[in-house]
């Protein structure tokens, strides 16, 4: 069977995001996703809350027919990398290496998004030249520019790495603007994120001018945050 799973998608409990775990639940099931990928920027907090709500599985099958794959998009060292399958500690600012053996020792899956999105902190070709990763997001629905995606399939194709898409979604209606299509009859986290190695299918189209704002507009809050909670440098009596 077919199922359309966004593999990339952001709750409140990323800095920028702005939904709830269960409106992007509520919100996947109208526009017909069989499920998502919860890739918090360096949590895995609404993991852990989609846990204790009996929302995720500690077995990984799904829950009343839909499926949440536990992840984290981790700030490597080297940029952003999609972490799936996976509960993990904070890791921002480790580097790339050190997260892909996490990973894999945990039998998750690494998969850099965005790579060539000079905007975005994505894992440049350099370092992706000599990660052991497990694919490459090679359609990302919140790219800055259309010719980041294509830059990514190119390289996929010539390295013949597993390909995936996805939404980047940081509000509920974008979820599933963008997925990937998994053939398996396997419908848990395992099945699922074991058929990405055996091939894809995608499903591309753009986040809308409005959500495209609306994430442009909460990245611009969240630097603003940060800047605006630094606290003052001491003076000296002098």
């Amino acid at each position: 069977m077919a199922y359309n799973i966004d593999l990339h998608c952001h709750s409140w409990y990323s800095g920028d995001g702005v939904s709830s775990p269960e409106a992007l639940i509520a919100s996947a099931r109208k526009k017909g996703l069989h499920g998502f990928a919860l890739t918090d920027h360096n949590t895995s907090d609404g993991c852990r809350y989609l846990l204790d709500k009996g929302l995720v599985r500690e077995d990984g099958l799904p829950v009343d027919n839909f499926l949440i794959i536990p992840g984290v998009e981790v700030t490597t060292a080297e940029g952003h990398l999609l972490c799936l399958g996976v509960i993990l500690p904070y890791l921002k600012g480790t580097p790339a290496a050190e997260v892909c053996k996490i990973v894999h020792g945990m039998g998750g899956l690494a998969i850099p998004p965005h790579p060539y999105d000079m905007f975005r902190a994505g894992i440049r070709q350099s370092v992706l030249d000599v990660l052991e990763i497990d694919g490459l997001e090679v359609f990302n629905a919140a790219t800055t520019l259309k010719r980041y995606n294509a830059q990514a399939f190119e390289y996929a194709t010539m390295k013949k790495l597993p390909m995936t898409a996805g939404s980047d979604a940081h509000h509920e209606s974008a979820i599933g603007t963008a997925y990937t299509i998994l053939h398996t009859d396997d419908f848990s986290v395992k099945g699922i994120l074991g058929q990405i190695s055996k091939g894809t299918e995608l499903n591309q189209r753009y986040l809308s001018p409005k959500d495209a704002l609306r994430k442009t507009w909460n990245n611009w809050l969240r630097l603003r945050r940060k800047r605006v909670h630094k606290p003052p440098a001491k003076r000296g009596n002098g």
